[in-house]
């Protein structure tokens, strides 16, 4: 099958000559398109792969579901999966791709994701959060693990992702007005509407943030902004209470056992993540110029 990967970039610094070097070495033919906000810092001059093109967009025009969008429209006629990557996330060996491809060898999958693995610069936080999120084992999910698994059936990640494009235009593209989320969005509507959704574990990336404290606050808030005008995902999923008390006792048992002079750390950043969480759930409440303030995606207000 014909595939196109799409990457947005903004100053993406020198691990984007990594990013291209490892993209190089792909045992899979895909053509490429890199969406560039306005990059200074020299890294948008590097020469791309052959057959790869880049489009130029203002920094303002930028959102996660929008700028997808448009990308979408300059996709190659013949395109009929689409991979979606960020400037970050560096794919771990030269089948990657292909693996991750060969999700789609089931014609009841619509979008595919791979593991994603801490860098090596990774914090124990870091590190432990991919571990959580990212296991080694490959599954494929339908609405009828809803029941099971709640709002983790429709976990995605665009990192690192795959779409079938004529399920995806089908959903109606990704949503243009939410804060972040615009993967996992597209991935709920697909399973409402009976198709399946794949975690291809041997898919590999690298790909973690070593957050500081604000920023794991303005990170969860953002996605209590995202959960509150997105109701129905949650009513259709389930809210993601057990989830997250699940992750903060495997987070304890994981610094206990590898980096104990972490813990204190950790639970200062539990509270943040859990007050930016309500906060943003709350968000209506709140003036503009603080929800500003107080996101990660200062962007999304203008």
């Amino acid at each position: 099958m014909s595939a196109c990967l799409i990457v947005p970039t903004h100053n993406p610094g020198p691990m984007w000559i990594d990013w291209l070097s490892l993209m190089r070495q792909q045992r899979y033919p895909i053509s490429g398109l890199v969406v560039d906000s306005e990059s200074t810092d020299g890294m948008e001059l590097l020469e791309l792969p052959l057959g790869w093109r880049r489009l130029s967009i203002e920094v303002k025009e930028f959102s996660h579901g929008g700028t997808r969008n448009m990308a979408l429209q300059h996709l190659p006629s013949n395109t009929e999966l689409v991979v979606f990557m960020t400037q970050d996330a560096l794919l771990a060996n030269s089948d990657a791709l292909p693996v991750l491809l060969s999700a789609f060898d089931d014609p009841s999958i619509a979008c595919a994701f791979g593991r994603q693995l801490p860098h090596m610069d990774a914090t124990p936080i870091a590190a432990h959060a991919r571990l959580f999120n990212y296991p080694a084992t490959s599954r494929t999910l339908s609405m009828a693990d809803q029941p099971q698994f709640g709002i983790k059936t429709c976990f995605f990640s665009n990192s690192f992702a795959a779409y079938r494009l004529a399920d995806l235009l089908a959903a109606g593209g990704f949503p243009s007005d939410v804060i972040l989320g615009e993967d996992m969005s597209v991935a709920a509507r697909v399973l409402i509407e009976g198709k399946r959704v794949a975690y291809v574990a041997e898919a590999c990336v690298s790909h973690s943030h070593n957050y500081t404290l604000r920023q794991e606050f303005c990170r969860y808030f953002d996605t209590g902004i995202f959960h509150a005008r997105s109701s129905w995902l949650l009513q259709t999923f389930g809210e993601a209470r057990g989830e997250g008390l699940r992750f903060l006792l495997s987070e304890m048992k994981y610094l206990w056992r590898h980096e104990p002079s972490w813990l204190l750390d950790a639970t200062l950043r539990t509270f943040a993540k859990w007050l930016g969480y309500k906060l943003g759930r709350h968000e209506t409440y709140l003036p503009l110029r603080l929800k500003r303030f107080f996101s990660m995606h200062k962007g999304y207000w203008n």
